[in-house]
């Protein structure tokens, strides 16, 4: 009599098609994390870790960053990247995640990028803490693994801004800053950053 196997078929990994069938029936706040179609907590949500901080700090870092969302050399900033919110990201572990912000440099990407999800690698991604598993442990891991050269966390009810560098081993802090610190923060290390305008105290 043959023994009965115990092996547990693996999880079933949720898809970009399937992503895209949810998206054009329910809302654009969905991701896929860890192989499954998740909401993204954010703005709109009406909980300590993401209500209206959120959505305010969201606002204000593309504020505080946006010298940068414009070609090289122009007078307004130092330009050469593009910028972008809530833009879903396609990553090689078939996760796809729509980061509260994301940038990638002009001079490796002259063409905006375009495509759903976009299947480039970003240069840098910014995530305001909204589910603590989420962005201090899946998305870093994820990130470092595809080698994103910087990843920033910002959690907008303690007002604390934590900057990582890629490095082979795993990601580096090489910076942590706090409400009423004026800072150079990787990789917009070009102007100075005033860390309670991220979180939009004037």
């Amino acid at each position: 009599m043959s023994a009965v196997s115990s092996t547990i078929p693996p999880k079933k990994r949720a898809t970009v098609a399937e992503l895209v069938a949810r998206l054009e029936t329910e809302n654009e706040h969905l991701e896929i994390i860890d192989g499954e179609i998740v909401e993204k907590a954010g703005a709109g949500d009406m909980n300590e870790a993401s209500g209206p901080s959120h959505g305010r700090a969201m606002i204000k870092i593309g504020e505080v960053v946006g010298p940068f969302d414009r070609k090289p050399g122009s007078s307004r900033g130092p330009g050469g990247w593009w910028l972008f919110t809530d833009l879903h990201v396609g990553y090689p572990s078939g996760d796809v995640y729509a980061h509260d912000l994301s940038g990638f440099r002009r001079d490796s990407h002259p063409e905006r990028p375009a495509s759903f999800p976009v299947m480039a690698r970003p240069d840098w991604a910014c995530e305001i803490i909204s589910n603590k598993k989420r962005d201090l442990v899946i998305k870093p891991t994820t990130l470092h693994a595809a080698e994103v050269p910087h990843y920033w966390v910002l959690d907008a009810n303690e007002k604390l801004l934590i900057v990582h560098r890629w490095s082979a081993e795993g990601y580096v802090v090489v910076l942590r800053a706090a409400d009423g610190d004026t800072v150079r923060a990787e990789p917009f290390d070009a102007i100075e950053i005033h860390v309670s305008e991220l979180f939009g105290d004037d």
